[in-house]
């Protein structure tokens, strides 16, 4: 293998890690269910895999990945025809350009949260952190944190608005 393959493979994979994530979530906000926008990100990404040598480097990446994965979302459209919601293809297209103009806002709250987490306590952000991973409810975060259901109900409430008074602060400071 050249070290032009070479390099070129370990631009994919860094890329591909880097912004797999926000890939999805650019999916799912235009399918209706999370494995629905799980499939389709598999499929868009074998296409990727198989295109990235007409990737120009130093562009965005990321649109040009969600660009991929947007016409992967037409296509699957098909599939979702039987669906008691599908939306017309306007509708798509407007959820979309939305998406691209709120993504600045989106990165700039999500840098702002992810410091603010960081300035939790160990307990409330294990808390936290539990509760909203994947497959998890106050139950886990209870367990976690050691917790009662009632207390970790009420910590939750108040780690919330913490973390929103935070983030309004951060991104407030950052913009004046």
């Amino acid at each position: 293998m050249s070290n032009n393959v070479q390099d070129r493979s370990s631009e994919l994979v860094q890329l591909m890690m880097k912004y797999q994530r926000r890939i999805f979530a650019y999916i799912h906000t235009l399918v209706p269910s999370r494995s629905d926008a799980e499939d389709i990100l598999q499929e868009a990404s074998l296409t990727i895999c198989e295109k990235f040598s007409g990737f120009e480097t130093g562009t965005n990446f990321y649109s040009w990945a969600c660009q991929i994965a947007y016409w992967k979302v037409r296509a699957a459209r098909k599939k979702f025809a039987t669906s008691k919601v599908v939306f017309n293809q306007e509708v798509l297209d407007v959820i979309s350009e939305t998406r691209f103009e709120l993504e600045e806002e989106l990165d700039t709250r999500h840098g702002a949260l992810s410091r603010c987490l960081k300035k939790l306590n160990d307990r409330d952000r294990r808390m936290v952190l539990t509760r909203y991973e994947s497959g998890k409810n106050v139950t886990a975060a209870a367990q976690a944190s050691g917790r009662t259901i009632q207390g970790a109900y009420k910590a939750l409430n108040r780690i919330r608005k913490t973390l929103f008074d935070c983030v309004s602060f951060e991104i407030s400071t950052e913009r004046a």
